[in-house]
């Protein structure tokens, strides 16, 4: 490992603002709204307010699962919220989300409302309302919520860790890199062991649990998160690969990629969703 410069931590933490690398301006020890504003609402009971980073992509890939099964009570309307612009420290958004991280959702159905927050909770809490993607038999409810859970527990290692150093820290620093990569290959090796054996995470069935794990883990074996594919040598994990190319031809998948979508090519943008005509709107122009 090559020689870098020691660091010895203070008695007492202090907050750098200068560092942090690119999200620095959005990092914060503290927790509440920066400033006064309203959520826009529509006028579907399900509001959603996200990003189509791999947590937002696990929850819109849901409600246009519900909504490929025909399911007319699932329809939704999506607002973007740009974390680089801080929008998730609104006071809005705050009052849905405490924890200030996208996704959230809205239920209006319920009396009173119903917030929910983290991408997880969000997953189940839809699976349970619409009765679809979360098996009810108690084993393969428990197999499902536990590959659902392991996705909700491994993936800070994967963003958090490998891809803030490998993609975003100010400074490449070796030991942390090294680190972080270690674990993520691990997690690979877990989901290619299980996929070897399975058509699905959870077996001939596709869950939540895949919704969960496709944006981030099948995005990583595609080459196609954090630039990092070729580091981690992802094309050999040929059983993720198969599971994720195999998602990615769904059309609920498709168009759940491309809600609350600000970046990239413009015909797969859908920045607001509010029904299934937005998508055609964006396939014409």
């Amino acid at each position: 490992m090559a020689e870098q410069d020691t660091y010895t931590p203070p008695t007492v933490w202090e907050w750098k603002k200068d560092s942090g690398g690119r999200f620095a301006n959005i990092n914060r020890p503290v927790a509440g709204a920066t400033h006064e504003k309203a959520l826009p609402a529509g006028e579907h009971d399900l509001q959603l307010h996200s990003l189509a980073t791999p947590n937002g992509v696990k929850v819109t890939v849901l409600l246009e699962e519900l909504l490929e099964l025909g399911i007319e009570a699932a329809e939704y309307d999506a607002y973007t919220i740009n974390i680089g612009e801080g929008q998730q420290f609104s006071s809005g958004f705050v009052e849905i989300n405490p924890n200030s991280k996208i996704p959230a959702l809205l239920d209006r159905s319920t009396t009173p409302h119903t917030r929910i927050f983290e991408s997880g909770a969000i997953l189940v809490y839809l699976a349970e309302k619409f009765g679809h993607f979360l098996p009810t038999e108690p084993s393969a409810r428990a197999e499902c919520m536990s590959w659902l859970f392991w996705q909700m527990g491994s993936a800070p290692y994967l963003g958090g860790g490998f891809g803030h150093f490998y993609a975003y820290a100010p400074m490449k620093i070796e030991y942390c890199i090294d680190r972080y990569a270690m674990e993520v290959k691990r997690q690979l090796d877990v989901l290619d062991r299980c996929l070897s054996e399975r058509q699905f995470l959870c077996g001939d069935e596709y869950t939540i649990a895949d919704m969960a794990n496709y944006p981030w883990y099948g995005a990583l074996a595609q080459g196609k998160l954090y630039g990092s594919g070729e580091f981690l040598d992802a094309a050999s994990y040929t059983h993720v690969n198969r599971w994720a190319n195999e998602i990615e031809t769904r059309p609920a998948v498709d168009r759940g990629r491309r809600v609350n979508r600000p970046w990239g090519p413009e015909e797969t943008q859908v920045v607001e969703r509010h029904s299934a005509k937005d998508f055609e709107i964006k396939s014409e122009s």
